[in-house]
């Protein structure tokens, strides 16, 4: 069959019939060697360049008309031309474009190589992907830019500029290992954007709001996430170590509990107070789980007992108050009891170069007598607000 030719302009193309017999028809360009359409049986028309190179046949594909119009496939055909003859084969190029890992598949690995043996609050990657970084999961990570990940970063901002910072950390942490680890050759498209300012946070529970805080705790179905505030608020400890408490890490005889391992790292030994250590006779007598806080879940404990502590702050009246900010409470009043500032650090187990070498010198006995003194001032305080 004589090859098809023509010089291409739109009203030549688009009359242009898909072949009779159903295989594909091919009409090349009369003034751009190699230039040609492809007509499909569904009458599909795709500008191809189709050349030897390097003694092989090669079909190069240019796009789809009419969305490409003639010049635009002839210049792109010459630059093809010119790749061709420099030994650059734009396929090859596509192909491995094609193979290029994508940001979710790095973050795969991030995930089991960096994040789930080394930290702890693991979990929380996944949760911020899942909610921030899906859509930018689809993207090879050669098409992520500074802007994508920026516009990432200010729509969080514009509701929660602390989360947003943490999931740009996250993002310029999955690059950096992929850095690390080879497989990513690019620049760190985190670079350079401009974290929101910050404030620490300071919320505490004062007296006013520890007789409400109580008040509504007595009231509260819930009795495991009840306790669970509780001894979160009476031992000072991290969210997650009050949740995942274990019965065989608490010595009843010496009123101590036992975390092997918080969230900086370490090892942490607290004193149980008259108060927590009551709570926790009385849960051990009415269960048998391996956890003092057990719960439905896969991990046998409750997770985010959420919701209880919704209704809790609702009928207390409290804002702002996470969760987290009992175990500040715990410190704040240990400072406005007299306790010295290694004391409390000792008591909630902060982990910092100055004082670290401070802290491994006290026993408990100090620390002990402050969470006391701490915890008989709130329940003055509690008490009072009764009369």
């Amino acid at each position: 069959m004589a090859r098809e030719e023509l010089n291409f302009t739109k009203l030549a193309i688009d009359p242009l019939e898909p072949s009779p017999d159903g295989k594909r028809r091919y009409v090349y360009d009369n003034k751009e060697n190699g230039l040609l359409v492809q007509v499909t049986s569904t009458g599909r028309k795709t500008f191809q360049l189709y050349k030897k190179h390097q003694g092989r046949p090669v079909r190069v594909t240019i796009g789809t008309f009419p969305e490409y119009t003639v010049e635009q496939a002839r210049k792109k055909a010459r630059e093809i031309k010119t790749a061709l003859d420099a030994g650059e084969n734009p396929n090859d190029t596509a192909r491995a474009q094609r193979q290029e890992m994508t940001f979710a598949d790095l973050f795969q690995i991030y995930l089991e190589r960096h994040a789930k043996p080394r930290k702890r609050t693991w979990q929380e990657d996944e949760i911020n992907y899942r909610r921030h970084l899906v859509d930018l999961g689809k993207k090879q990570l050669s098409k992520i830019v500074k802007s994508d990940v920026s516009t990432i970063h200010s729509r969080i901002g514009k509701a929660h500029q602390t989360h947003a910072n943490r999931v740009l950390a996250l993002i310029s942490s999955i690059f950096g290992r992929g850095i690390e680890y080879g497989l990513y050759e690019g620049t760190n498209p985190c670079i350079g954007i401009r974290r929101f300012p910050e404030q620490s946070r300071d919320r505490f529970l004062n007296g006013e709001e520890l007789f409400r805080f109580f008040s509504a705790l007595e009231k509260e179905s819930n009795v495991t996430a009840r306790d669970s505030f509780l001894i979160a608020l009476l031992t000072g400890a991290r969210k997650e170590n009050v949740l995942s408490m274990r019965w065989g890490d608490i010595d009843f005889p010496n009123a101590i509990w036992r975390i092997g391992r918080t969230k900086n790292g370490t090892a942490q030994t607290i004193p149980l107070v008259g108060p927590a250590l009551e709570i926790l006779q009385d849960r051990r007598k009415s269960t048998l789980s391996f956890f003092v806080f057990s719960g439905p879940g896969k991990k046998g404990h409750i997770v985010s007992p959420f919701k209880a502590w919704v209704r809790i702050c609702k009928e207390a009246g409290l804002k702002g108050i996470r969760i987290h900010d009992l175990r500040r409470t715990m410190g704040s009043w240990q400072a406005k009891t007299g306790a010295s500032l290694p004391i409390i650090g000792k008591s909630l187990n902060h982990k910092s170069a100055s004082t670290t070498s401070i802290y491994a010198r006290l026993d408990l006995d100090p620390v002990r007598g402050a969470m006391e003194t701490a915890t008989q001032a709130m329940l003055e305080a509690v008490n009072g607000m009764k009369k």
